[in-house]
């Protein structure tokens, strides 16, 4: 048995391009994610129904249906529906993947950012609130910087797996390391070395992401005990 590594040269732009969408649609969708799971976050522990309860529906529809369906649904019909109602084209899959991505991760982050939150003990609100800071200001200040640091690990998985997820967006023909991968099987006829090759570029860079968030653990960590310390 013998296989033409020679495909991967020939390849090889399709495969770089793959490598900048996958990171592209990664970062997109942690930022708009993180910013989507802090709103949602802050509503679910609002006390207050009218907030808690479309929050939770968010997070239900998005953690129990799979993100596979969601990529469709957004692609091929909530989108298009909406852009044409408004006499807008559709926009391509690119920009649908970043919409599906980044609500998906949305819903799990929010669910991140409550527990760490919430794992934060009640008499540090009351103490920030009794020196005179406004539930914001105690927020921003006293809270969320001691629940970011129990944060990162569970947010680091869930930026894993959202690298590793964005590979469905293949599916709808995004030009990322998947696609790339069953673009070079397809068109050659040799099935081992560029999905061999999508696979070492996805180890490479999940590995990568787990030494980023491991180093920003034990930084986070270290300046805790100096701020404990003085």
């Amino acid at each position: 048995m013998s296989f033409d590594w020679s495909v991967l040269i020939d390849y090889k732009d399709l495969f770089i391009r793959g490598l900048f969408t996958t990171i592209q649609l990664t970062v997109v969708a942690v930022l708009v994610g993180l910013l989507i799971g802090l709103t949602l976050g802050l509503m679910r522990i609002s006390g207050k129904k009218w907030l808690i309860w479309p929050a939770k529906a968010y997070v239900d529809l998005f953690r129990g249906t799979p993100l596979f369906l969601q990529i469709l649904a957004i692609h091929f019909a909530v989108l298009p529906t909406l852009f044409e109602s408004l006499g807008m084209v559709p926009p391509d899959a690119l920009f649908s993947s970043f919409v599906a991505l980044s609500l998906n991760a949305g819903a799990y982050i929010a669910e991140i950012f409550r527990g760490g939150i919430q794992s934060i003990d009640k008499g540090q609100m009351e103490a920030a609130r009794s020196l005179g800071m406004t539930y914001g200001q105690a927020m921003k200040l006293v809270i969320l910087p001691q629940a970011f640091k129990r944060m990162l690990p569970p947010l680091g998985n869930e930026f894993i797996a959202l690298l590793k997820d964005s590979s469905l967006v293949a599916m709808i023909a995004v030009n990322d390391i998947t696609y790339a991968a069953f673009t070079t099987a397809k068109n050659t006829f040799e099935r081992i070395p560029p999905y061999l090759m999508a696979g070492v570029m996805y180890l490479i860079l999940t590995l990568l992401l787990s030494r980023v968030v491991l180093h920003l653990e034990k930084r986070f960590e270290t300046g805790s005990r100096k701020g404990g310390a003085a």
